[in-house]
């Protein structure tokens, strides 16, 4: 049986924690409100279901068994989120924003080459599924647990670019936010690549 409070607890440090996706929420929030940001965190939790899924179900073996494969996805997961941090500085330098928010289908493709989601999957897999016991019954019930936890996080982003929306309506506060938003984005990206 899966002990559920380190499980929870753990699945709530990493939701909540800055990371790619709440990165995204916030710039979702702030630039298209709550209508936008809903597609983006349920993609976001969808993704992460099926991921924690793979994992625990056993593709985390294949990640021991070939652990260059992890390799790669870290760095190719790092390299893509370089590459949003320099969309994103030089996002909105005229002061309009970009016409439409991140789709369900991307949000939920993205945690493919999110690195903190990976790691996220790997560490419920390999430290908090038991041993013993209906391996796919355990896995669905992780997976839901870090729903469950994870979604109320997403929403805490989503809301938190929302409340600095009407801050970003001047061309320089706006640009001065995706900057620190792709900053952020970058420093991730190199603490992940390490």
């Amino acid at each position: 049986m899966i002990e559920l409070l380190p499980l929870a607890s753990y699945c709530l440090v990493m939701s909540a924690t800055p990371g790619p996706n709440n990165v995204m929420l916030a710039i979702t929030g702030a630039n298209f409100g709550g209508r936008g940001a809903l597609p983006v965190i349920l993609g976001i939790q969808a993704g992460v279901f099926v991921q924690t899924m793979l994992m625990c179900v056993g593709l985390g073996s294949l990640f021991v068994t070939y652990p260059l494969a992890q390799q790669v996805l870290r760095v190719a997961g790092s390299l893509y989120l370089i590459y949003l941090a320099w969309k994103l500085s030089g996002a909105s330098a005229d002061g309009v924003r970009a016409s439409k928010a991140v789709s369900f289908t991307q949000a939920t493709v993205f945690q493919a080459l999110n690195p903190k989601s990976w790691l996220k999957a790997i560490t419920v897999a390999s430290v908090f599924m038991p041993a013993q016991g209906n391996a796919f019954a355990n896995a669905l019930q992780a997976s839901v647990i870090g729903m469950l936890v994870g979604a109320p996080c997403n929403f805490m982003w989503a809301l938190f670019g929302m409340s600095i929306r009407r801050l970003l309506d001047d061309p320089r506060k706006q640009r001065a936010f995706n900057l620190a938003m792709g900053a952020a984005l970058l420093v991730l990206a190199l603490m992940f690549l390490r």
